[in-house]
């Protein structure tokens, strides 16, 4: 996720050079994340800085795993953190794309009018990363998050939970006073 947001993060926002900066921070597991979260968000006091909770849902209830995060980042007085899931996997994203998907493995196949219509929903795939690697027998995780973030583009993927984290990034870099362009 780390790696996808990396190349992703300086498109959306070309002009990180004047002041917007990310810190992209990995975890090892959902446990950890769930227990780093109240250090960080209680222990980081610098200005105007701003907070983005990511995880894959993995087959959880959405609503009860948001409502956790939420209540968590309220009870460390951080109210304004943006919370995102993305449903299930982060390669549903891939596959709510598939033009960039095609582009990134040379195979042109992979943009066809079936497989719009199978993946025409990618964040109900249960475990998406098990179909790319069907598909794409060279398909390795690491590898295709460092690709897939330069061809990834806003208006023709259609995984919900890509929009949602895209409008909500938006969203927050506009309340804080940056302009930002579509990809």
């Amino acid at each position: 996720m780390k790696s996808l947001l990396e190349g992703l993060l300086p498109r959306i926002f070309p002009g990180m050079a004047v002041g917007l900066h990310f810190l992209c921070i990995t975890h090892q597991g959902k446990s950890d994340l769930d227990t780093s979260i109240p250090r960080k968000l209680k222990s980081w006091k610098i200005a105007g800085d701003r907070f983005v909770i990511m995880r894959d849902n993995d087959n959880a209830n959405c609503v009860d795993l948001k409502a956790r995060f939420v209540r968590m980042c309220e009870e460390c007085g951080r109210p304004d953190t943006l919370i995102r899931l993305v449903c299930q996997e982060l390669e549903s994203w891939y596959i709510g794309d598939l033009s960039a998907l095609a582009e990134v493995f040379a195979a042109p196949k992979l943009d066809s009018p079936g497989l719009r219509k199978r993946f025409a929903d990618p964040d109900t795939w249960q475990k998406p990363s098990r179909e790319l690697e069907r598909l794409i027998p060279a398909f390795q995780k690491g590898s295709a998050a460092r690709l897939m973030a330069e061809c990834l583009v806003e208006e023709r993927n259609c995984s919900p939970s890509f929009q949602a984290f895209i409008g909500g990034v938006r969203c927050l870099a506009s309340e804080m006073g940056y302009a930002v362009p579509l990809l």
